[in-house]
Formats: structure tokens, sequence, C-alpha cells
């Protein structure tokens, strides 16, 4: 079982925290992330993220936690993962919902002085870009051009964007079965029909071929499948929506029913 690590709320320093805590404010430092990497043990953590950033020192430190720690690190990214909390999301093998964002940008200070005083900040603050861009580098392998690009334009990024440009190494949830919204499941066509009839197998189109198609589905077949919720599906339609029958006369084991229900599937089926 992965330990879970969560990034919430404003990226902070430890000697902090303890303010943060005292307001009821959601707020994540090396510190407490530290306390959880111990209470891990080594086993494998799973990093929560939903952080707009905040100090990028105390993000590289986190970054560094995390990228050194001896077991597995899975980061998720749920809701935002911005600036500073963008940083610390490139650590270990990343996800991100498919509602979540990334922002990268360059760092930003405060300061004051004389020009000399103004020139040093900018270097200052040019050598943080460099050293932030290291995580997105060795993360995706993009040249420093392009992250220094990405960073002068302030970037959003939606999941496809982060993974296209590998930030990230998967959407969350798009592999996952899609499910179908019922009262119940007693009107659910099994998959196995639903396929069979998509790919064409569901009887031969010459019934006077001698040799039968692989895995094909007999009308025989179909009939037995459907025998359990048939007459429920038939029962599930209001009067006003049953479907007027076709120009077509009942074959001789065709029940008025059955042939109801087939009328219904066929307008079903070609609405795939």
């Amino acid at each position: 079982m992965r330990h879970k690590v969560n990034i919430k709320g404003a990226i902070i320093p430890s000697d902090v925290q303890w303010i943060y805590d005292l307001f009821g404010m959601e707020a994540t430092s090396p510190l407490s992330v530290s306390k959880e990497i111990e209470t891990a043990d080594g086993s494998d953590l799973e990093v929560i993220i939903n952080s707009g950033g905040g100090s990028v020192h105390a993000g590289s430190e986190i970054y560094t936690m995390l990228m050194d720690y001896a077991g597995d690190v899975e980061s998720k990214i749920v809701g935002m993962a911005a600036s500073a909390a963008s940083v610390i999301a490139m650590a270990g093998r990343v996800k991100m919902s498919p509602t979540a964002q990334m922002m990268v940008h360059n760092s930003s200070t405060i300061n004051q002085g004389d020009y000399r005083s103004m020139d040093k900040a900018s270097q200052m603050l040019q050598v943080v870009n460099k050293t932030i861009a290291n995580a997105y580098r060795i993360k995706s392998g993009m040249s420093d051009e392009d992250i220094k690009s990405m960073m002068d334009e302030e970037t959003w990024l939606t999941p496809q964007d982060a993974l296209e440009k590998g930030l990230i190494d998967e959407i969350m949830f798009e592999d996952q079965v899609k499910f179908a919204a019922s009262s119940g499941p007693t009107n659910l066509i099994p998959e196995e029909v639903i396929n069979g009839i998509r790919n064409g197998m569901l009887k031969q189109q010459d019934p006077a071929a001698a040799i039968p198609q692989a895995n094909a589905l007999t009308e025989e077949t179909v009939k037995k499948m459907f025998a359990e919720f048939k007459e429920e599906m038939l029962n599930s339609i209001k009067p006003e929506e049953q479907p007027k029958p076709e120009d077509e006369e009942p074959t001789q084991n065709d029940s008025n029913a059955a042939q109801a229900a087939k009328n219904h599937l066929r307008g079903f089926f070609l609405n795939l």
C-alpha cells in the first residue's frame, strides 16, 4: 500500500508552518513532507498535488527529498500544480487528472536599492530560473530553449499539453472501462453481443455457405443470450415509444413480441 503525502495549499518555508497551522490554513512545507516520509518508512509514496505554488526554495527542497527517496514515488496532480508546485510534481512517475492544470513561469521577488542591487536581483532570478528548468528538463527531455520560452510566457498546460511535452506520464482515468448509467442491469445488452454485431459476425451473409465464419454468433446464440431479459426490455418501453413494425411479415418461428424486440434492437444498433 502506498503512503499518501499531500502537497496542498501554499508551498512555504518550514519555520512559518506553525502560523498557517494556527489559522487552520492549508499549506505544505519541507518539514511537513519530511515527517510524512519518515512515517512511510520506505514504503511507496503517493504524492497528491493541488497547489498554486509558493517558495521556490521550499519547493526545491521537497522535490529533492522525493527524488532522493528510496521507495517508489507516484505523483498525482488532482487540481493544480503551479509555479513551485509544478517543480515538486516532476518527482517520480506523474499522473494528472483530466480536469487538472499545470502552470510554469519564471521566479519573482521583491527588491529595493540602487541599480546595482537591481542588477544583482535580476542575476539571482535568472539563476533560479535555470535551476527550476532543470527539473522540467530531467523529467521531459525538453531543450533548455523550449523550457525557457515556456517559462517566459507563463504557460498554462492542460493534461494533454503536459503529456505531449513529457511533463507527465499519464492522464488519469483514460484507460478505465466506461460504464453505462442505468436504473438497473436488466436492459443492458451483453458487450460480446454488441461487439459481435459491430464486427459483422452475427451470422453469415450467405446462408448457403458451407463453412461457417470463425467465432460467428448465430441467431440461436443471440436468442439464448437475450432469453433472460428480453421480456423485461420490452416491458420497459412505454406504449407510445414502441417502435412501429417494419413492412415485413413475422417468420414462422417469431412471435409478435419477438418481432417487436428485433425491430427495437435493429433501430438501436443502427445508432451505434
